[in-house]
């Protein structure tokens, strides 16, 4: 499964970036307001450090505006994926970027049902949002699995992209329900590499190391 850190700050990701684990990046107008930068100067410079997909969402509602905007933003590097809310507008706006070789990522998708209008739309991803489900009451990974046997019988090409990722355990779970990619905010990132069982087994390796007054170079 993909690993995608889900953040505007160059800082972080240049950081996380340096591991090799980092497969794309995605954004949404929310976190472009936190960063206080222009928009289009905050996506040249994260699609400089990444070479994997970068998400960049449009703002318009409407599908002449997304249409203008999608167009803009994919003129910023080879590797810009449009983000469309899944409307009726930004499905049809989907299908014109679809014919016109832009890819996308259609966001805010709540229901299998919505997943395969997006997919039958030619989305290049779709982003279930699994914790905001879980907020609700719902099983945000039952989704994911829905959508997973949904594409899988019918062949769609649309990858999976899990959003709103709160914990490396939802992390697990995506992967075991058949995302195909994961957006996580960068400290769940960091929680990945973290389990008490290996602080504590590396501790006591370095204190018997240390015992033997040894040194490998």
């Amino acid at each position: 499964m993909q690993l995608f850190l889900d953040t505007t700050d160059t800082a972080i990701l240049a950081d996380l970036a340096a591991t090799g684990l980092v497969d794309g990046v995605t954004t949404n107008p929310s976190l472009i307001a936190k960063s206080g930068r222009p928009m289009l100067e905050v996506i040249a410079e994260i699609c400089g450090l990444v070479e994997g997909p970068v998400s960049a969402e449009v703002a318009s509602t409407e599908t002449e505006g997304m249409l203008a905007e999608g167009r803009k933003l994919a003129g910023v590097a080879t590797n810009v994926v449009v983000k469309i809310p899944l409307t009726r507008a930004g499905l049809v706006a989907c299908a014109h970027f679809g014919r016109e070789g832009i890819q996308t990522n259609v966001t805010l998708c709540f229901s299998a049902a919505q997943a395969l209008l997006a997919a039958k739309a030619g989305a290049s991803y779709i982003s279930p949002f699994v914790g905001r489900l879980d907020d609700h009451g719902a099983d945000g990974m039952s989704l994911i699995a829905e959508i997973r046997a949904i594409y899988d019988a019918y062949e769609f090409d649309t990858e999976i992209l899990a959003a709103s990722i709160r914990n490396p355990a939802h992390v697990t779970a995506a992967a075991l329900a058949g995302a195909d990619c994961a957006t996580i905010p960068p400290g769940v990132f960091t929680d990945l590499f973290k389990h008490p069982l290996t602080e504590k087994g590396l501790e006591q390796f370095m204190s018997d190391w240390a015992k033997t007054g040894q040194s490998i170079l």
